[in-house]
């Protein structure tokens, strides 16, 4: 009898442990789509591909570069979530450097680096601010708005410079946002750890997170339940610019110079990142940590890739592949 019982408890227990993994693994499917068989795919076809993957050098290269881009990740998740997107953050980056730069070079010492670290943070903020009044007050389309902002940050940073960069930013600037530490963790890995836990916060533990989700999910719905929908989607805009501002600034201190192209194809690449990781484009759905694990996935693959010798063009053709077939899981998650 005791070995029957032992048998039959243990027989039920591998059910149940088999069941409790795959609710895992649906409840993880849900959230970050076809990120996580991606992510595992890419990391098994990269280390036979070449050997200069997984190498701790070439993990400070991605780890480096995955810091800017997941801040400049998370502002496009918190417009997405509230149900938009800002196609505006690749040029919003450009004039950000541009103005930074200027700043930067006009006024030395730490009085200088203090006023181009404001003055840049401003500058996104600005931006955002300008998508966020005109698409909460006159509701226009965020994919006009963004668009033409777009545009116009764009010529205005092309105005300033003539088309060509600042150069002979000081040394100063580039250590204290670049190659500067405190308490021996760079000061680009600080920051970003500080904007993933503050975002954190105040998506899931503060009202404006909630609201966030409210107004994405359904704004009428939202409205009637006493959310300002107009100042939610000001807000959120306003937040997303002074986070592309933030990691704009801390761009222009690593290439050491003013960059009037330096978004480049930001805007796509964002908007795949925070897809990729879960973040439904129809608003009011997603994850902080499945954006992340977007962004970091289109920064290793990207090193992969080129460590592979594989063209940008063909890159790029890679990455709206992948957008597109983010969009498809997106849609076939949140099919009614």
């Amino acid at each position: 009898m005791k070995s029957t019982v032992g048998t039959s408890a243990a027989g039920s227990s591998e059910p149940r442990t088999i069941q409790g993994v795959t609710k895992a693994g649906i409840l993880v499917f849900r959230k970050t789509g076809a990120l996580l068989p991606l992510f595992l795919i890419m990391l098994l076809y990269f280390s036979f591909a070449t050997e200069f993957f997984f190498t701790e050098r070439n993990f400070g290269t991605v780890t480096t570069q995955a810091v800017y881009f997941t801040i400049i990740v998370i502002a496009q998740a918190i417009v997405m979530i509230s149900g938009g997107f800002d196609l505006s953050v690749g040029s919003n980056v450009s004039l950000t450097s541009i103005i930074t730069a200027m700043v930067v070079v006009t006024f030395s010492g730490p009085g200088g680096i203090l006023l181009a670290v404001a003055l840049g943070l401003l500058t996104g903020a600005l931006v955002g601010a300008a998508n966020g009044l005109i698409i909460a007050i006159f509701r226009v389309s965020p994919l006009i708005v963004t668009l033409a902002m777009a545009s116009v940050v764009s010529g205005i940073a092309l105005i300033i410079t003539g088309g060509g960069p600042i150069f002979n930013l000081p040394l100063e600037f580039r250590q204290a946002l670049y190659t500067g530490s405190v308490l021996g963790m760079p000061s680009p890995w600080l920051v970003a750890l500080i904007i993933i836990a503050v975002a954190y916060v105040v998506l899931y533990w503060h009202r404006f997170g909630r609201n966030l989700y409210a107004v994405g999910g359904n704004p009428q719905s939202a409205h009637i339940a006493g959310v300002p929908v107009r100042w939610t989607l000001f807000l959120a805009y306003t937040v997303a610019g002074l986070l592309v501002g933030l990691a704009a600034v801390l761009l222009t201190a690593r290439v050491g110079s003013g960059e009037p192209n330096l978004g480049g194809q930001l805007a796509l690449q964002s908007i795949a990142a925070a897809v990729l990781g879960g973040i439904s484009l129809r608003g009011g759905q997603g994850v902080l940590w499945g954006a992340i694990l977007g962004a970091i996935f289109l920064i290793m693959l990207r090193n992969g890739l080129d460590l592979s010798g594989v063209s940008s063009y063909m890159q790029m053709v890679i990455t709206g592949m992948l957008l597109v077939l983010a969009v498809v899981v997106d849609r076939y998650m949140n099919r009614n």
